[in-house]
């Protein structure tokens, strides 16, 4: 029994007072990341490996006629040139969408079956039709060129409305006019009546610009094959090696158990990486094939061809108000561009995601969302940092602006007049979702404050002789994170004093570590430094839904509590038998168990390794390990008020963000140095897509912006430094009460930098402008409207 000192009560007080929730801990993984440490997969290398490389299609619409192999075989160091007949005659299944969503008339959204190399057609510039694996990459990539390529170029379309109507260029014979889903929500009866009995109606014609994700580290694959188990092994980055196993099982056709996946530091993702690609079934059917291990390792030009793409949605929005300004009904119509083929969640964002969040922090009582989600042929859409819940919150933002404008009330008053208030909590939003918790005038009134809003004339008038024009925008935001899933919380007291914390969520900078240790440490009173936490191994990690939604913390976060839980039963048991004492005057607390009204304790760390050195009687758990899975974790309702004041040079359209203020209702908020520094992030992905990225294609389908020289990424200057502010309201529906704080930043700044462009244009009389709001965009706009005036 080790007997606990007064000392040492008041240093596991000090150590959860600096590692507690709450605390800002710095990342445990950044002494080993700044250092060019981290070990990415494709730092990873086998005896013996060989290399693949693919071979795409130049042409965006094309029937394959034939596809000449031959030279490329016979080059030096080639192992094996593979099509798609290779891999179709091997059995593997098509990639497909598991999400049940349904068209208006009850049908099933039309799947595309994508195989993993084309057989039939290719459908964009990129698509996949054979590889090469050879001794080297070098020659790898020689091969590849040799391949001949026979396609019989078709008629092409790469905008979502030309591609829905009647006669447009057609990718699949079973989908007519190209419409995959087409998702209907709401009562239209009862919408149509509001809007028909509305004092003012605004409408307006957006568009959401396709984004390329371009995580700092490409896609790239390891894999190898065991030929006495039959069984896989792939080295990947992804967002969860469980659900991810999962997927690759179900397109190899084998067992979960078949499939052993790997993940180590990932170099971003922003939903991205969290689905299967054809790349992966290519090197895992090739390292059966050849009995070596296999990689594959992507290029910056083809990630722009073959990674997943963000939003992209052409939308036709309508606000209903009465004559006091209050918000009677809001309507959203108009295309999802899902790319050429449907896979992952991709038809999500575009459709339910959007209309899930779209009535926001506001008393809407009615909603209606009629989206088309349409192929054409451009790179297959996917998840991007809020899938969904950035468009939505870009929507209604723009609506209330021009609203606002359109009646002659005050931006900020006709907010406030529809604000959800905290007495109406639990609030059931006309989305179909129930908030639980929320105090959105305060989070409004507190970011007016910090941003210094009432001194914004003055600060106008100072652009103005300084000869810019200057605008401020108040934008208010709310999230409906990632649908319920079970998640997994394991903990395992190892014999060297360390305690493995295993959980399906995958960390790709979230700094899940600290943040879950902290939890953990709160919970547990185990010493920080002590937690290793185990995220990247199917074999260990055999629950969990990933990281994604802005729900790792909220998952993981119940995971472990309820474990934590579980231990100290368990530990109670244990530690009454170590004592010699009734369980029932047990107690818990500081990291050690106390016969309740003395001094007398054994220390979690200490009674973990009695258990495991001696043998228990009957009653008595053997350990204090705990393998738990949660019932499915409930969605939380992340939001805020994020304020932007811009100013622009008329001369030459460049406008700079010189002031940037969020404040946020994370609810609990277990780290607020990494809550910072992942709405930093957010607000910069808003403000490229705001101000400078667009993916584009010409007429022939041919991408156009397929580099980092024709594709604009934001840089430190084009960031502003910005305040941050919280008004925390715990959630309810979790025992940390927290909500998430992933896709915050994309979007409160995506709605708030637009319309504060649009502010300060509107000394011209500009009323809107799509993004991105380049410098030759404003300025052309500035150009016409003098023009105009003249």
């Amino acid at each position: 029994m080790q007997e606990h000192t007064k000392s040492s009560s008041v240093e596991n007080g000090i150590a959860l007072q600096k590692y507690g929730v709450g605390q800002p801990v710095l990342r445990k993984e950044d002494d080993t990341l700044v250092r060019g440490k981290g070990r990415y997969t494709d730092d990873f290398n086998l005896p013996g490996q060989a290399y693949a490389y693919i071979v795409r299609s130049t042409h965006a619409h094309g029937v394959i006629r034939g596809i000449d192999t031959a030279t490329a075989k016979a080059m030096p160091g080639v192992l094996g040139v593979w099509t798609g007949a290779d891999l179709a005659g091997a059995g593997f299944g098509p990639f497909t969408c598991g999400l049940p969503l349904k068209n208006r008339d009850g049908s099933p959204l039309l799947q595309t079956n994508r195989l993993p190399l084309a057989t039939d057609k290719v459908r964009f510039v990129g698509d996949p039709v054979a590889f090469v694996v050879a001794e080297t990459l070098a020659q790898a990539r020689d091969a590849a060129e040799a391949v001949a390529l026979d396609i019989a170029p078709l008629p092409v379309v790469t905008d979502p409305e030309a591609a829905a109507r009647p006669g447009a260029p057609q990718l699949y014979d079973h989908i007519p006019n190209n419409v995959a889903l087409d998702y209907h929500y709401g009562d239209s009866e009862k919408v149509n009546a509001a809007f028909a009995s509305a004092a003012h109606v605004t409408k307006l014609d957006i568009v959401n610009t396709r984004v390329a994700v371009v995580s700092m580290e490409p896609r790239v694959g390891l894999a190898s094959y065991d030929e006495k188990t039959e069984r896989y092994t792939i080295q990947v980055p992804t967002q969860g090696v469980a659900g991810n196993r999962a997927n690759l099982a179900k397109n190899l056709k084998v067992p979960n158990e078949k499939v052993h996946l790997l993940t180590a530091n990932v170099g971003g993702s922003f939903g991205m990486k969290n689905i299967n690609y054809p790349e992966y079934m290519c090197i895992l059917y090739a390292t059966k094939a050849l009995g070596r291990p296999v990689k594959w390792t992507d290029e910056r030009s083809t990630s722009f061809l073959s990674d997943s793409h963000g939003r992209a949605q052409k939308i036709h929005g309508e606000l209903a108000l009465d004559a006091e300004g209050h918000f009677l009904a809001v309507k959203l119509s108009g295309y999802g561009n899902v790319g050429a083929y449907i896979t992952g969640v991709a038809p999500g964002p575009l459709s339910l995601n959007t209309g899930k969040n779209l009535s926001s922090v506001y008393r809407t009582p009615l909603m209606g969302i009629d989206i088309k989600v349409v192929l054409t042929n451009t790179t297959l859409m996917g998840a991007y940092r809020g899938a969904g819940r950035p468009e939505a919150n870009y929507y209604m933002e723009r609506l209330i602006d021009r609203a606002a404008d359109e009646i002659g009330i005050n931006r900020l008053t006709l907010r406030k007049r529809n604000f959800i208030k905290p007495n109406q909590m639990p609030f059931p939003a006309s989305s179909g979702v129930t908030y639980d918790s929320g105090d959105f005038q305060a989070v409004f009134s507190k970011a007016l404050e910090l941003a210094d809003y009432e001194n914004f004339p003055r600060r106008k008038r100072e652009s103005r002789k300084a000869g810019k024009l200057r605008g401020i925008a108040v934008g208010s935001y709310l999230e409906v994170t990632a649908p319920p899933g079970v998640e997994l919380g394991k903990i395992v007291f190892d014999p060297d004093g360390s305690v493995q914390l295993i959980t399906g969520t995958l960390d790709y900078g979230q700094g899940h570590a600290s943040a879950f240790a902290q939890v953990l440490c709160d919970r547990l009173g185990v010493p920080f430094d002590s937690v290793k936490l185990v995220q990247g191994d199917s074999d260990i990690v055999h629950t969990g839904n990933g990281t994604g939604g802005s729900r790792s913390i909220t998952a993981s976060g119940m995971a472990i509590v309820q474990a934590s839980q579980k231990v100290i039963e368990k530990g109670k048991r244990a530690a009454a038998h170590m004592l010699e004492a009734s369980e029932a005057d047990i107690e818990f607390g500081g990291g050690k168990f106390t016969i309740a009204g003395t001094d007398r304790s054994i220390d979690i760390i200490e009674l973990a390794k009695r258990l495991r050195e001696g043998k228990m009687p009957e009653g008595v758990p053997d350990s204090l390990d705990v393998d738990h899975t949660t019932e499915p974790v409930p969605s939380a309702f992340p939001n805020g008020c994020h304020v932007a004041e811009v100013e622009i040079d008329p001369d030459t359209g460049v406008t700079q963000i010189v002031r940037y203020t969020g404040v946020n209702d994370f609810g609990t908020v277990v780290n607020p140095m990494l809550v910072a520094g992942q709405l930093h992030g957010g607000v910069a992905q808003g403000i490229g897509q705001a101000l400078m990225e667009h993916v584009r294609y010409d007429e022939s389908g041919q991408p156009i912006t397929g580099s980092l020289m024709d594709y604009a990424l934001p840089r430190a200057e084009d960031i502003p430094s910005m305040t941050v502010g919280d008004h925390p309201v715990p959630a309810k529906s979790n025992p940390l009460g927290t909500k998430g704080c992933g896709e915050a930043g994309c979007a409160g700044s995506l709605s708030t930098v637009v319309n504060a462009v649009l502010d300060a244009l509107s000394d011209y009389g500009i009323t809107h402008l799509d993004m991105p709001l380049t410098s030759e965009r404003v300025w052309r706009a500035m150009r016409d409207a003098k023009g105009k005036a003249a």
